[in-house]
């Protein structure tokens, strides 16, 4: 069953060639691992990653992490036979790469019932395409099994003929977009990578500014990135605290026959405290998450 409010801030790549890297992301920190069998694997090691990575599913040990295979595009030669082993592996979820159709994801839906993938396995697209960025409302609405959108910015500036900068004007229409489809339709939704992972102080500033957009988390190239990721898109002490006191502050004005109440000078009406029971269940899941 989906969860909107499963933790996904840090989505960590993870290149599914690397038997020792599937390993080590057992101790990792990140909300979920995207096993790749698309371009984090050489052509020549395409059929070897894809054993692996069924191995890795299927022997566990990923704690509450979310596991996500990538599979090769179904029109590739190895995108049919990476499905079919991701269904007998039953992960959380397969990404599918290029995601820009209704009928691509009514394609997979439907090879995903023949080769007995569990109902709990749900679809992830990738948006980064023009076409898919045109059809995204499309593509949302092709299965109930798909619940994620996760943004390839670097695909989609290379087709957009875009330039990739700090402030990210030129991407900004197609990713507010892709996001204003995902919350009208209940998905959750993924920030693409930013490739210089030495640069931290970059990194947190991009990662403030997806969160300020509203998007859950990023995908990530790297480890080193998990924790400021993960700092980024949780809620503050100082957030929490403002909530359970809206919350309260609203509930004693009901009680009082009140339909809003006053806190600190600021109005809180109901969808103010329905906000703020939101990001509690936010916060409540992420301590979860984190033992």
């Amino acid at each position: 069953m989906f969860d909107p409010h499963r933790p996904r801030r840090s989505v960590l790549y993870m290149p599914g060639s690397n038997a020792r890297a599937l390993e080590k992301a057992k101790e990792l920190s990140a909300d979920a691992l995207i096993l790749d069998l698309e371009d984090a694997v050489a052509p020549g090691e395409k059929a070897a990653a894809r054993e692996l990575v069924v191995e890795a599913v299927r022997g566990g040990g990923y704690g509450r992490r979310e596991i996500v295979i990538r599979i090769n595009g179904l029109n590739t030669d190895h995108g049919m036979e990476d499905l079919r082993a991701a269904c007998a592996a039953a992960p959380d979820a397969i990404l599918i790469p290029k995601a820009q159709s209704a009928a691509m994801i009514e394609e997979v839906g439907a090879l995903m019932a023949t080769h007995g993938a569990p109902e709990t396995t749900q679809i992830w697209a990738m948006m980064e395409t023009p076409l898919g960025i045109l059809h995204a409302e499309r593509v949302a609405t092709a299965s109930t099994r798909l619940t994620a959108f996760v943004m390839g910015t670097n695909d989609l500036a290379e087709d957009l003929r875009a330039h990739q900068t700090e402030d990210r004007a030129p991407l900004l229409p197609h990713l507010t977009h892709c996001l204003l489809v995902a919350r009208a339709y209940g998905l959750a939704a993924i920030d693409g990578v930013y490739n210089a992972f030495r640069d931290e102080a970059g990194f947190e500033a991009r990662c403030a500014s997806s969160a300020a957009l509203g998007f859950d988390g990023k995908t990530l190239i790297h480890p080193a990135q998990i924790d400021i990721c993960n700092a980024a898109f949780a809620p503050d002490a100082e957030a929490v605290e403002t909530a359970k006191a809206r919350i309260r502050a609203y509930e004693e004005a009901r009680e009082k026959g009140e339909g809003v109440a006053v806190l600190d000078g600021t109005i809180v009406e109901n969808l103010h405290a329905e906000a703020a029971r939101t990001l509690l269940v936010r916060h409540n899941a992420i301590r979860a998450m984190e033992g």
